[in-house]
């Protein structure tokens, strides 16, 4: 599902225009994004919880030439789905 797709459907189930669907969506990221910035988890009950970890810095390998990179140290999104997204997804 493409983003327009996910703001027709959001238009359609809510009774939002598109234009206010893509207000909310943009609104839902935003918000997402700068709590995760903060390094806060996001707890939607029986959807799922958003969250951040850390992964340090490593040496990778470039596959074609073989030569030892250095990885930097990043944060990193998480998801874990809730159980009704389990449940909907298993029907």
């Amino acid at each position: 599902m493409t983003r327009a797709e996910l703001i027709d459907a959001m238009a359609a189930k809510s009774g939002l225009t598109k234009a206010d669907s893509s207000r909310a969506l943009e609104a839902f990221m935003s918000a997402v994004a700068e709590t995760l910035q903060k390094g806060e988890k996001i707890t939607l009950t029986g959807f799922g919880t958003f969250g951040t970890s850390r992964r340090e810095a490593r040496d990778g390998r470039n596959p074609r030439t073989g030569e030892v990179v250095k990885i930097a140290a990043r944060n990193t999104v998480s998801f874990k789905a809730g159980s009704k997204l389990k449940e909907a997804v298993n029907k």
